[in-house]
């Protein structure tokens, strides 16, 4: 298994001070959410050497960037890294190549093949074109693009798509799920969007006031119920999911995880197909026998692990489906009247789900 990342930051900052103690895996994509001012892209700062802090230690995949008590401070530019930033900042006179070119050339890298790179992003056909013609979406591909020609050996990523519209941020997703797939370095990505979250992380970071609430694999660190993200009304558990085979009378095709066997809207993918299912929380009902009669598809046994009160008459209850964590949203009411406790054998049905990649 790759070797982590360990990162100890203690920095005072005007009237903001980031304190953490965190450890991240060596592979994947760790997301680090919160709202604005939670220390996020501060955080971000300091693992690329931007921002110096007082007290620090720093390791990734077993070299050491940072140890304050050694004296040891590498400067961004001995860091093997990748940076995109939420503006793109390619140079408006150069070409896509030129652009891509123009970092390789001063690292000594001018002959690297960015072949791979180029086809991951989908932006081969964009080489002679200058800035000015691309896309909000397509600038920020290329921008990834320069970020991973210099073979770096973490990529940090500071909300990529926080200055794209709707449009565009729907444009590059597919591309950011495609380098989730691939990479082989860790990805430090900062956002306050739940949708990224679930359709990029493998594991997840709380943030705020300057230090970690919680850390963990997604699913679980989602299903917390202490935690914001379980009691925001678009509170989600996602499943990694397999297509088993499709039901073409019905127009449904079937899925198989970890908790189960689902039946979802038909897809367009063959069996073997892996994916991600967003579970809604608003779309999990709860009922104390199987159903004998109903026209939900998927109802599978779960057993209940917390409840939490929220205002506005809502109950946010954890819930465990095999291995797998689920949250369903009901109202209180409801609660009182199933008579819900943790530990209670139940049912779960699941309305819908959305298909992230």
């Amino acid at each position: 298994m790759t070797a982590p990342i360990r990162a100890e930051f203690d920095l005072d900052y005007g009237e903001f001070r980031l304190n953490v103690d965190l450890v991240l895996p060596g592979s994947g994509v760790s997301v680090l959410f919160g709202h604005s001012g939670s220390g996020k892209t501060t955080l971000l700062r300091c693992i690329a050497g931007l921002q110096k802090s007082s007290s620090g230690f720093l390791q990734i995949n077993g070299e050491v960037w940072q140890d304050s008590e050694r004296g040891l401070f590498l400067p961004t530019h001995q860091r093997s890294l990748g940076y995109v930033f939420q503006e793109a900042n390619l140079f408006p006179h150069l070409s896509v190549k030129g652009n891509l070119q123009f970092g390789l050339k001063r690292t000594g890298q001018a002959g690297v093949d960015l072949t791979h790179i180029l086809e991951l992003l989908g932006i081969d056909h964009l080489l002679a074109r200058m800035p000015d013609a691309l896309s909000g979406g397509e600038r920020q591909r290329v921008a990834i693009a320069r970020a991973l020609a210099l073979n770096p050996k973490v990529l940090l990523m500071d909300e990529p798509l926080a200055a794209l519209d709707f449009k565009r941020k729907q444009e590059i997703l597919p591309y950011l799920s495609r380098l989730h797939r691939e990479l082989k370095i860790p990805v430090v990505y900062v956002t306050h969007s739940q949708q990224e979250v679930a359709q990029l992380a493998d594991h997840l970071v709380i943030m705020a006031n300057g230090r970690v609430l919680a850390a963990g694999p997604l699913a679980e660190t989602q299903s917390r119920l202490d935690m914001p993200l379980a009691q925001d009304r678009e509170a989600a558990t996602v499943w990694q999911g397999l297509i088993q085979s499709h039901e073409s009378d019905y127009h449904l095709t079937r899925v198989e995880t970890a908790a189960g066997s689902l039946s979802l809207a038909a897809l367009p993918a063959a069996a073997g197909t892996p994916l991600r299912l967003q579970i809604q929380a608003r779309d999990v009902s709860i009922a104390l026998e199987k159903p004998a009669a109903t026209s939900i598809l998927n109802v599978l046994p779960a057993t209940v692990t917390g409840l939490a009160a929220e205002c506005d008459g809502l109950c946010v209850v954890g819930l465990q489906v095999g291995p797998l964590p689920l949250l369903a949203h009901v109202s209180q009411k409801s609660a009182v009247v199933l008579g819900l406790k943790t530990g209670m054998l139940v049912y779960a049905q699941i309305k819908g789900t959305s298909i992230l990649n």
